[in-house]
């Protein structure tokens, strides 16, 4: 399935439904931000997606996280809550999606990296080297806010 991006663009179709989900900000011991470039959009994202009837959010991110990446993870904090009505995900399925995603902070337990069907490439970044890479605007917010080491966590 393919997949758009709409971020604060004017003219964006209107969303038709909201999915909650989950994106982690996962760190090495060199404190480096785990992406995996997605098959879809061709852009670096978060580890992440959506949670499946029965799960809870915690064991939603650390499902996706092995899923996407290969690492078991344990959740550390949250980090925040993006909602941003202007952000939307439309589907070539028709779905139009607005962003409902919880970011945590986790920790990588075990594991090593593999790349799933869901992506092109998994690599570790550098806080500088983050500016040198396609990644959407979206999820650079999620970033920032984990670099700003907040205690209360970011509602947006």
């Amino acid at each position: 399935m393919t997949r758009t991006d709409y971020y604060h663009i004017s003219n964006s179709p209107q969303a038709n439904s909201i999915v909650p989900a989950a994106s982690a900000i996962v760190v090495n011991n060199k404190e480096e931000i785990l992406l995996h470039k997605r098959r879809d959009n061709q852009l670096w994202s978060l580890p992440g997606g959506v949670m499946e009837v029965g799960e809870t959010i915690e064991e939603a991110i650390v499902r996706e996280v092995r899923e996407e990446t290969g690492f078991n993870v344990e959740v550390k904090k949250m980090i925040g809550i993006y909602t941003d009505p202007n952000h939307l995900i439309e589907y070539s399925d028709g779905e139009i999606r607005q962003q409902f995603s919880i970011c945590f902070e986790c920790r990588i337990i075990y594991g090593k990296k593999l790349v799933s069907n869901e992506s092109t490439c998994v690599e570790f970044f550098s806080k500088k080297h983050l500016s040198e890479i396609s990644l959407h605007p979206a999820q650079l917010v999620r970033i920032n806010d984990f670099y700003r080491n907040q205690e209360k966590a970011f509602i947006r």
